[in-house]
């Protein structure tokens, strides 16, 4: 078994339950690990600490998949940790089959959140999407697969690993179809009761943003007799929401054709058709023009990851500044502002307060009302900050 052996100064972190051993944490690793292999992670003293998969081209060189020395990394706690993830979605109520409420489409696997760090599972009806975002998950990838056919009997396993994390990680992600269906070309699947049908070439995340579902919900009931601007709308997720609580105008901007065309016929599928104007284009511009027009009583402002990195942090947050400044100036006094970050890197204070120097650049004053995170179904190890990636507020826009 090789071994990692911590410096003095980074034990702490680990033997606390973080998930993550960085590079310039490791004093040596001795026992000729290869990429992809299980290591034992040591103190500088030897006492054992966990268990895990190594990295090396990484600036995470060990994810930790458990903190018990005696447990090693293999088929069988693979396999227990999916049939713990099922049982924790089944007492979520994941799925839903309840009339006006059917929801098929959840988070089955938050890769550190359910002790399987580098996989993601998204579950889409009877479809099953993943992502093998480091090497050891690649490496086990047949296994993982297997398992996924067993636990859930799929039509299709899907993979939707990001180029960039194999590049990072040294692989070559499939990507399409691995297992089942090989015609498949949509996914159909059902959210709160809305049905959709998303192209599987549609490259977002596995195919849709699981992760708002009970911000949509809120914004399903502010929307009741509101004018509605949905910035960066995607598929119009929050659009469909607002006209379904009963938004009397409900506009949807996004750069990407495809997306907005997929938006239109969702919209068409659930009967908002009608209620909802896609529109293509640059967000920030659609927010000026709102604002030069009296603008709209809800504003909601999702962008795509602005910090990638902690090193792009700083820059990001005069980004989330000046979008917080436009969002404020296209809601109108006395109307809401809804402004969301996906970024790990930038945390709820940090938001708030780009938020704040964004109403004052404005001239206008922000009240937060409410605080959002990832749903249930993303969960977070106590001892995990980064995991909390997804922030969102819910703000009163008014004159100072």
């Amino acid at each position: 078994m090789p071994v990692v052996t911590l410096k003095p100064g980074h034990v702490r972190p680990v033997w606390s339950g973080h998930p993550w051993v960085f590079a310039q944490a490791v004093q040596r690793v001795e026992g000729g690990a290869s990429p992809g292999d299980e290591v034992l992670v040591v103190d500088p003293q030897g006492n054992r600490l966990g268990r895990g998969l190594y990295a090396p081209r990484s600036a995470i060189v060990v994810r930790l998949f458990t903190h018990d020395p005696e447990v090693h990394v293999d088929a069988a706690l693979i396999r227990k940790r999916l049939e713990r993830a099922r049982a924790r979605r089944l007492a979520m109520g994941l799925p839903n089959d309840e009339p006006g409420r059917e929801t098929n489409a959840y988070r089955l696997v938050h890769a550190e959140g359910d002790g399987l760090p580098g996989l993601i599972v998204d579950v889409y009806g009877d479809v099953v999407a993943v992502q093998l975002n480091t090497i050891g998950m690649k490496l086990r990838e047949g296994l993982v697969f297997e398992l996924l056919h067993e636990l859930l009997a799929p039509r299709a396993i899907l993979d939707r690993t990001p180029a960039e994390a194999g590049r990072l990680e040294g692989f070559e992600p499939a990507q399409g179809i691995v297992r089942g269906d090989t015609e498949l070309t949509e996914l159909h699947f059902m959210d709160r009761g809305f049905r959709f049908a998303v192209p599987i070439g549609l490259g977002h995340k596995t195919g849709y943003y699981l992760d708002q579902r009970p911000l949509r919900e809120r914004v399903e009931q502010l929307a009741k007799g509101k004018r509605v601007l949905d910035a960066f709308s995607f598929v119009g997720t929050f659009s469909l929401a607002a006209a379904r609580g009963g938004a009397w105008e409900v506009t949807a901007v996004d750069q990407s054709a495809i997306a907005l065309e997929v938006g239109a016929e969702c919209a068409r599928i659930n009967g908002l058709a009608e209620r909802i104007r896609f529109v293509r284009g640059d967000a920030k511009e659609a927010l000026d023009r709102a604002s030069q027009k009296g603008g709209f009583d809800l504003v909601i402002c999702d962008p795509p990851k602005l910090a990638p990195t902690r090193a792009s942090k700083e820059a990001a947050l005069g980004g989330y500044r000046r979008l917080a400044a436009a969002g404020c100036r296209a809601t109108k006094p006395g109307g809401t502002l809804v402004l969301c970050s996906c970024s790990s890197a930038v945390g709820m204070e940090d938001l708030v307060r780009a938020l704040a120097l964004g109403a004052r650049d404005a001239n206008l004053q922000a009240v937060v009302c409410e605080r959002f995170v990832q749903g249930a179904d993303h969960p977070v190890p106590a001892a995990f900050a980064e995991g909390l990636y997804l922030k969102s507020v819910v703000a009163w826009i008014d004159t100072l």
